[in-house]
């Protein structure tokens, strides 16, 4: 899979001795010897006791942080069946309490900043003064403990303020952003019941402001479970609400709680806290329900011993509330760092604008996607020319692999001491389970390491695990944050097909991994959107890397369409940079790439041009409902439309499909 001329592997960064002597996980290291007598000499050695003794290494964590709870616990886990899990039964705690426990009122907890707002900041006391506010008026709008909250908000402090007001009561969150179309936000929020709607009046984008009343209106025709709505004035400081039934404003959701003290209704371990989503590209999205005590464990984990957040941190994400990164990030709260905000175009006025905010809002921790790094290296973004980024430490990506260029560009923009951390992981455990490990190395095109207390391994065809190959990544013992259960779906049975159908017994999460003899990683993709040719699988990840090294390509999609009796028709499709032409000899130079950098195999039998890759909400390729419709599927059976970030995209894919029956 790779080429002579660019190996994986190669060696860009190791921890100095004062990274490591500082890190949280040295400290927690040292603990685990004082307080368990516990040695590891190695984070392998200390990744494979979190997962052979689980009990112990979760107890461990409930111990160095200090949860806070009501009657301890019975034992840590009651049951290690998958699905089904049983952890910390006894326990009553409450996540928004974690959340403010030991924080000193005048430190900074939050910064933000959008394209209607200029940067500011929010300290703990103005925070827990909000949160108490809006709690107080949650429950005179008749919010009580396991009601559903839903928020139609961009990623603005309210929304958190909103949140952990919802968390303290017990109820219910979960939110998307309003660029969801209405169809797509009804599909979500309309099968979890809310009895209260969040939202904004409208917002910004790119320049461009995007009221979105009427689709207010809508949401509240189709949820009929909804008693109130609030509105927070964002795109119009005095929005007309009179088309709204039984709407108030944020203001006044505030105003009965002014001066109220905050306090926190604790709940069992695996009371839900929020109902994330799959992306509903097919069907209806998938309502993944998540635990208070089983999220606030494993950020516990990720933030602290992962991320290595520390007082005085900041920690920025550019993330949505629509993707579980939005999550991720709010559970920066659970440390004494702060967490910054941006809600906007990551391209509006251009390019720079983050970079403008890390500068400005001095961050240390700067999470993005590799889709953006590939943006970056594309528009000959220089992040660190004429900025001030000596505080920024660490980068972080998710979201889809990171190219071996992508680390090259962020070690040439940004310093040989940056730490360069790719993860992946998902929204259906709401976190990375392969990752940034401050004591380890970063290579090129590999992520560090498996996280602590996830038993991830890549199986063979025949369920062998296997070392130095690619195979399906399983998850083999139980972790907290799996989901609890999904919203209607009494009896499991969708759930245990999602991750369970393949392997009884063992999550299979449906991405290719290979975890390599030095106990790195590398993720090629998902596995059910992968190229076979000739025998030999590869992930799509390896081929847009090939294809996107070509500098009139901006983006790329790739497919394989089996055809009985061939080898198969795999079709690239390519986005052109303005100018470029897709002739003969940029056909041949696609081709040159795939030839040298993945097999002769994996050369496309034709390339086409596309003015856009349609893309879900979160930024996504859909491969697979490409792949579908190309096959005969009927578009609307192969994706809807309303959860696209771009579903005109589509359109050029129906057209073809079309074009390929007819001849």
């Amino acid at each position: 899979m790779e080429s002579a001329s660019s190996p994986r592997g190669e060696l860009l960064w190791e921890p100095s001795a004062e990274l490591v002597e500082r890190s949280r996980l040295t400290e927690y290291m040292r603990w685990l010897e004082a307080e368990r007598g516990l040695r590891f000499d190695s984070y392998e050695e200390l990744w494979r006791w979190s997962v052979d003794d689980l009990e112990a290494f979760w107890s461990s964590i409930w111990d160095f942080f200090e949860v806070r709870a009501d009657g301890g616990y019975e034992r840590v886990l009651g049951s290690r069946e998958m699905p089904g899990a049983e952890w910390f039964a006894g326990a009553r705690l409450n996540y928004a309490e974690h959340v403010f426990a030991g924080k000193d009122d005048a430190e900074t907890a939050i910064l933000h900043a959008s394209e209607l707002r200029d940067l500011s900041g929010l300290s703990w006391g103005e925070l827990r003064a909000r949160v108490a506010a809006a709690a107080t008026g949650l429950r005179d709008l008749g919010v009580e403990r396991g009601d559903r909250v839903v928020a139609y908000m961009p990623n603005v402090p309210e929304a958190i303020v909103a949140f952990l007001a919802t968390a303290s009561l017990g109820a219910i969150w979960s939110s998307c952003s309003p660029d969801f179309g209405p169809a797509s936000a009804v599909d979500r929020f309309a099968q979890i019941e809310p009895k209260v709607l969040l939202a904004v009046d409208g917002y910004r984008y790119g320049g461009k402001d995007f009221d979105r009343r009427e689709t207010l209106a809508r949401l509240q025709a189709e949820m009929p479970s909804l008693e109130r709505t609030v509105v927070l004035p964002y795109l119009d400081p005095d929005p007309d609400l009179s088309p709204l039934r039984d709407a108030i404003r944020w203001a006044e959701l505030l105003a009965a709680g002014r001066g109220a003290e905050l306090s926190f209704e604790r709940v069992p371990f695996d009371h839900p806290l929020w109902v994330l989503y799959s992306s509903g590209t097919t069907g209806l999205p998938k309502a993944i329900v998540q635990g208070q005590g089983g999220i606030l464990l494993e950020h516990l984990k990720k933030l602290h011993l992962h991320v290595d957040a520390h007082p005085g941190d900041r920690l920025f994400w550019f993330t949505t509330t629509g993707w579980m990164m939005w999550n991720f990030l709010v559970s920066g709260l659970l440390t004494r760092a702060a967490i910054v905000l941006y809600d906007g175009s990551p391209g509006h006025p251009d390019m720079n604008v983050l970079w403008d905010l890390a500068e400005r809002a001095g961050v240390t921790m700067f999470g993005t996607s590799a889709s953006y790094i590939a943006a970056c290296m594309k528009a000959g973004v220089e992040p660190a020319a004429g900025r001030d980024l000596s505080r920024l430490g660490a980068v972080g990506s998710t979201g889809s692999p990171l190219s071996p260029e992508g680390f090259d560009w962020v070690y040439e923009q940004l310093g040989a001491d940056t730490w360069l951390f790719s993860t992946s992981g998902g929204t259906d455990l709401c976190t990375a389970f392969v990752g940034g490990v401050a004591l380890l190395p970063v290579h090129r095109g590999e992520l560090q390491g498996r996280a602590l207390g996830a038993a991830i391994e890549a199986w063979d065809e025949e369920g062998n695990p296997v070392i130095d190959e690619v195979g399906e990544l399983v998850v083999t013992e139980p972790m907290p944050s799996m989901p609890v259960f999904f919203w209607d779906d009494p009896d499991g049975s969708r759930y245990r097909a999602s991750y369970f159908e393949r392997y009884p017994g063992i999550w299979r999460h449906g991405d290719w991994i290979e975890i390599t003899s030095r106990g790195s990683a590398i993720i090629y993709g998902r596995s059910d959107a992968t190229v076979n040719r000739s025998g030999v699988r590869m992930g799509t990840s390896e081929i847009y890397r090939a294809v996107l090294g070509v500098e009139a390509v901006l983006e790329a999609l790739v497919v394989d369409i089996p055809r009985p009796g061939t080898e198969g028709w795999m079709p690239l499709f390519v986005v052109l940079r303005e100018g470029a032409e897709l002739d003969g000899e940029l056909r041949r130079e696609i081709a040159r790439r795939v030839r040298e950098q993945c097999s002769p195999r994996h050369v496309p039998d034709q390339v086409f041009q596309i003015a856009a890759v349609p893309r879900t909400l979160s930024g996504k390729a859909l491969e697979v409902p490409v792949k579908r419709i190309l096959m005969g599927a009927p578009a609307e059976q192969a994706a809807s439309r309303d959860s696209l970030a771009n579903p005109a995209a589509l359109d050029y894919f129906v057209e073809l499909a079309g074009a390929l029956d007819a001849a």
